[in-house]
């Protein structure tokens, strides 16, 4: 055996394959694509600077419609509705470089009609489009099949809320403004939402968890408990407000306010994404 085969079923075994079967995370895939992810931040951050696009809380909330069309589009492909090969471009990572394109196409082509005076505010034309896109994937899903778990889905939202609002009344209790900082607050809903869909999705109706750190305190935690996937509320917090610490205070606001905002709409990425996929999945029983 040469060294290509040899690399090509490294590859295959460790990236290809949980692609193509849909399978579970493994510890060499995760650590590349959170390289990958820490090295397109840079190359995005660019191109907003490019696009003289402010990261504030208009664009975060104009670019969250896109966050949830993409979910949605994954639960499409959950379903069984597409075939090889275009399913594999709605499978994690490959998905996210999809809904990334097409979101900075449309972002790019709502701030130069702006700047070319045909729209107002691009702000409102570019999450308009990812609204649309969005409700047309819900009506996709709806079509296809039904709603099989509205109570599950329903709780998840109740957890995920009842969860932030007691970080959020002690935050407030103790003048701890890190948690009552309305972005800071509303990033950590959507990684406590993804805690509640996940202790709803593996504790209440037996799906399991495809990512490798998850599954390990999971695991742990199922040697001392009858709900392990509990451990995800406190993971979450005991990651994340470190995290937000840090891009608070450790960062220069001045000079590198930018990416302290991007880096903050990754981290809500990460958690709203899985979140509403999970939540989808579980409403639809796919």
């Amino acid at each position: 055996m040469n060294i290509i085969d040899t690399l090509w079923q490294y590859i295959n075994k460790y990236y290809i394959s949980g692609i193509v079967n849909d399978t579970s995370y493994n510890p060499v895939d995760t650590i590349t694509y959170a390289i990958l992810l820490g090295i397109s931040l840079f190359g995005v951050l660019r191109l907003l600077e490019k696009l003289e696009v402010e990261i504030d809380t208009r664009f975060i909330a104009s670019v969250t419609p896109y966050i949830l069309a993409g979910s949605s589009l994954r639960v499409l492909e959950d379903s069984n509705l597409f075939a090889p090969p275009f399913k594999y471009l709605l499978i994690t990572p490959i998905i996210y470089f999809l809904i990334f394109a097409v979101t900075i196409s449309i972002l790019s082509l709502a701030v130069v009609l702006e700047k070319k005076g045909r729209i107002k505010d691009y702000h409102i034309f570019f999450g308009s489009f990812g609204a649309v896109w969005t409700l047309i994937n819900i009506a996709a899903l709806l079509a296809a099949g039904e709603v099989k778990n509205l109570l599950p889905a329903g709780a998840i939202i109740m957890l995920g809320l009842i969860a932030t609002g007691i970080v959020y009344l002690i935050s407030a209790q103790f003048n701890f403004t890190l948690l009552t900082n309305k972005l800071n607050i509303s990033i950590l809903f959507t990684h406590l939402f993804d805690a509640s869909s996940t202790f709803v999705g593996i504790d209440w109706l037996g799906y399991s968890e495809k990512h490798v750190a998850p599954t390990f305190f999971i695991d742990l935690a199922g040697n001392y408990m009858d709900h392990p996937s509990l451990v995800m509320y406190p993971l979450k917090l005991l990651v994340f407000i470190p995290v937000l610490y840090m891009l608070d205070h450790k960062f220069d606001i001045n000079k590198e306010k930018r990416l302290v905002a991007l880096m903050k709409l990754a981290i809500l990425v990460l958690g709203l994404s899985p979140a509403t996929r999970n939540t989808l999945r579980i409403l639809m029983g796919v």
